[in-house]
């Protein structure tokens, strides 16, 4: 579809996913537009004529829309390429979902001097076409978590000759939900959640080890950090107590989405200015990895409805196409404002 439009291929070293870029033709800043194109392992029953063709395969999570709405974008503003005081950097990012897209694809340095970023996501709780914004936090940091206990097997009916893994276990699903309602400010958002647990095979044998799973989200670096800190200190004071070996893993997700100021009220603006509504968005601890490009570059990511009956990640969600009347506008309209009201004062928005 692109090079169809005769729009610039750039090189990317990633397995997947593509950069493209229109404009250039006349001095004005770099800016980004970036959509997730991966999809997710659910059998889909939408029903729609363009349902996935592979089973166990499907665009649950709305980044059909996403990739649509960038390309739909792109088409439109390569026929106004050379009245752009600027370039867009046109990002379709693969592996939001379970790899670090976002992260890899700032690994490969193609950001540079790029000035701002600019992203989307359905919302299926909005009204097709309507805008949802909010700066500063909008998702949560996203980290993963570890524990296993070694001890000493034995028969359940005789655990004095044993070192019970199933008593660590539960202490420590009891102890980290203390975590945040104890050492965290009640005014720092925090969640510990445990949601895998293996120990044992039978219902007479105390195993000899168990291992849990969970997520943590936040938004302030020092309250991830606290809570990373006081899970290894729990590991290892259980495991202690207990006559047993402890270990502790943390595996670093996306970081919070923390939306530019400037960028999220230009969004508001020209959104007013196209006639869309624009309604505030609360808060999420669901995480997205779009985080990773603001930690380099401003950026902001808002939220487009699409009337869907059906959550993200359901096998019959669906989107609104009415929604498209929306994005692929607003889209276009954000890349001209930024370029022409930078221009106004000599300056870019975010000098």
């Amino acid at each position: 579809m692109l090079t169809k439009h005769a729009i610039e291929l750039l090189p990317n070293p990633l397995d997947t996913g593509v950069f493209a870029k229109i404009g250039g033709k006349h001095d004005g800043p770099l800016i980004a537009l970036r959509a997730d194109i991966d999809a997710l392992p659910i059998n889909e029953e939408s029903g729609l004529t363009y349902s996935s063709e592979y089973p166990n395969r499907m665009h649950a999570c709305g980044h059909d829309f996403h990739l649509t709405n960038l390309l739909a974008t792109a088409v439109e503003l390569k026929k106004i390429e050379d009245e752009l005081n600027g370039t867009v950097l046109l990002i379709f990012q693969p592996a939001e979902e379970v790899d670090h897209g976002a992260d890899k694809v700032v690994q490969t340095g193609i950001l540079e001097g790029v000035e701002a970023i600019f992203g989307l996501h359905v919302n299926t709780e909005l009204r097709a076409g309507v805008v949802g914004i909010k700066e500063g936090n909008l998702n949560a940091a996203v980290d993963r978590f570890f524990v296993s206990f070694t001890g000493k097997g034995g028969h359940a009916a005789h655990p004095e000759d044993a070192n019970d893994v199933i008593v660590a276990t539960g202490q420590l699903i009891g102890a980290a939900q203390s975590i945040v309602s104890r050492n965290i400010s009640p005014f720092e958002p925090g969640v510990v959640s445990i949601t895998h647990i293996e120990a044992g095979k039978t219902w007479n044998v105390l195993p000899s080890t168990s291992l849990l799973e969970g997520t943590v989200r936040s938004y302030a670096p020092s309250v991830r950090g606290q809570i990373k800190a006081r899970l290894q200190e729990v590991t290892r004071g259980i495991a202690a107590t207990n006559g047993i070996s402890g270990a502790f893993k943390w595996v670093d997700g996306a970081p919070a989405v923390v939306n530019d100021r400037r960028l999220t009220k230009l969004v508001a603006s020209v959104a007013k200015e196209q006639n869309f509504d624009v309604v505030p968005l609360n808060p999420s601890m669901g995480g997205e990895d779009f985080s990773s490009y603001q930690q380099v570059i401003p950026g902001t990511f808002f939220n487009v409805g699409v009337s869907s009956d059906y959550p993200v990640h359901n096998s019959k969600f669906k989107a609104d196409p009415k929604a498209f009347e929306t994005s692929v506008p607003l889209f276009i309209a954000l890349v001209k404002a930024y370029f022409e009201r930078g221009l106004s004062d000599g300056e870019t928005l975010l000098s």
